[in-house]
Parts: structure tokens; C-alpha cells; sequence
């Protein structure tokens, strides 16, 4: 199945990819080309799925008291951002904005997930939605930079039932393998008007209810491969995932402002390039 290094490799670029605007699956792909492992074997879809939760633990942790608090059992009632005052700010959002931004997108993955799983992943799919993705991207960031869409929620606490169904439903881009959840949502949240910040943040949170969901839902199937010798490399990766996962998130915040979503497109368009060196050739 691979050694321990593999292991360590791959749980680095899951927990690098799995919450940043640039398709987590399409660097998987490309990752397992390069190593010469074969992307279809059953004990590695186990694997990724594992590294998966690894990362969702870690975006559970840095987003527990909102968590807590979508469900009234928060001490903090205060939003994610900083507060300008030291007054306490009861928090807006709740479980209906998040039913709204990741029902439509499970349904439709519901809907077409043999037709996902049988074309979707193949090499040209996802190396044309690496660049539709990014200029996607792009168009979001330069029309809120423009005015021509004004933000009207600066934080995830200001977003309305009505954006959180729209980023909903821009979030059914990212069934397109490498198109990338985060950066559909984070984009269509900037096309809703909200804030860089308040979509960002709205579209982590939504990341691990539809998460636990699929990979619950795969494991289901392929929770067998999870034994004897494959043991500790499924250890290592969930440990490394985790690990990486929860830096990516805590530095991706910390430092919002200075990463714009142009920077992630235009890596999205070196991985293209990349991806058609070495895994189209």
C-alpha cells in the first residue's frame, strides 16, 4: 500500500489543501501520480478518507465554541472576529444558516454521485476546473473590488438566510473534482456580499457538517481496510493531516487580509500546469 514516508507526504498535502481555495482532490491526484501510487486502490480512497476526518478534527477544534454555540451551549457569545468594544455580542447565525448553505449542495451530490464518482475524477475534468475555478475566483475578489457588488455582512454573524442560500448553492460548483469546496464557497460568499473574512469563516464551518457527512458516508464501505499491516500508516496520516490541518486554518486567519483569492488562483494555474506535465503526459 506504501511506507510510513507516504504516508507522512500525503497527510501534509491533505492537511495543507483540504481548507485552502486550491482543490484538495486535484493535489491528491497529482501527489499520487508522483509517487506511483495508483489513485483507484481501494485501500487508498480508505486512506484519504481517513486523513479527511484528520482534518475535520482539527477545523472542529479551532471552531468549537462557534459550534457549541450554533446549538446554545456556548459560554462566549461573541463572533469569530474581534470585537471593538469589550461588550459582549450575541452571536446571529444559527443552524438554519447553516442548513441553507450545505443542503443544496449534498442533495445534488446525492443525486449525481455515480456520475461523480465515474467521470468525475478522471485527469481532464479536473485539470479544467483547476482554471475555471480560479478564474472564478478571481472575477469574485475584482467585483467586490470594484463596488459593483457591496459588502453588506462584514462578519459571519451579519450574513443573512438569503446569502447563506446563495453560497449554498454556488457551493455545488465544487462537486466538479477540483474546483475546490473552500474556494466556491469562499468566492460565492464574496459574491453574495459578504466580507473576505465572514466567507471564509462561513464556509469553514459549513466544511464540518458536509464533511463528517461524505466521509461517514464512504467510510460505510471502507472501514475494512483500516487493519493489520495498513494500521499505522493510516495512523500516521490521520496524525499529520491533523496536525497540518489545524496550523493551515489557525495561519490562514491569523493572516486573511495579506492572502487574497487572486494569490490562490494563480497557484491554482501553476498546479494546472503541473498537472498536465506530469500526470496528462
Amino acid at each position: 500500500m506504501g511506507d510510513i514516508i507516504h504516508a507522512i507526504i500525503l497527510g501534509i498535502v491533505e492537511g495543507l489543501t483540504e481548507f485552502l481555495p486550491v482543490s484538495s482532490s486535484g493535489h491528491m491526484i497529482l501527489t499520487n501520480k508522483l509517487l506511483g501510487i495508483a489513485s483507484d486502490d481501494q485501500a487508498i480512497v480508505t486512506f484519504e478518507i481517513v486523513i479527511q476526518l484528520g482534518a475535520i478534527l482539527a477545523m472542529a477544534i479551532v471552531y468549537w465554541d462557534r459550534i457549541l454555540d450554533l446549538f446554545g451551549l456556548s459560554r462566549k457569545q461573541q463572533s469569530l472576529g474581534t470585537l471593538s468594544s469589550g461588550r459582549r455580542k450575541t452571536s446571529k447565525l444559527n443552524l438554519i444558516h447553516v442548513a441553507l448553505g450545505i443542503v443544496p449542495a449534498m442533495l445534488l451530490a446525492f443525486l449525481l454521485k455515480d456520475i461523480i464518482k465515474g467521470e468525475g475524477f478522471n485527469q481532464t475534468p479536473v485539470l479544467i476546473s483547476l482554471v475555471v475555478g480560479g478564474i472564478y475566483m478571481i472575477a469574485a475578489e475584482r467585483l467586490q473590488k470594484s463596488r459593483r457588488i457591496k459588502v453588506v455582512s462584514e462578519t459571519m454573524d451579519d450574513i443573512s438566510y438569503k446569502q447563506a442560500l446563495g453560497i449554498g448553492l454556488l457551493q455545488c460548483l465544487s462537486l466538479w473534482p477540483g474546483f475546490s469546496r473552500s474556494g466556491s464557497t469562499i468566492a460565492g460568499g464574496m459574491l453574495t456580499g459578504t466580507s473576505y473574512k465572514a466567507a471564509a469563516d462561513f464556509s469553514f464551518l459549513m466544511a464540518i457538517p458536509i464533511m463528517v457527512a461524505a466521509t461517514g458516508y464512504e467510510m460505510l464501505d471502507n472501514y475494512k481496510f483500516i487493519e493489520g499491516d495498513n494500521l499505522m500508516f493510516f495512523i500516521v496520516g490521520f496524525l499529520v493531516s491533523f496536525v497540518v490541518a489545524w496550523l493551515v486554518i489557525v495561519l490562514f486567519l491569523r493572516f486573511i487580509q495579506k492572502v487574497r483569492l487572486t494569490h490562490f488562483a494563480i497557484y491554482r494555474f501553476v498546479l494546472a500546469a503541473l498537472f498536465w506535465l506530469f500526470v496528462m503526459s
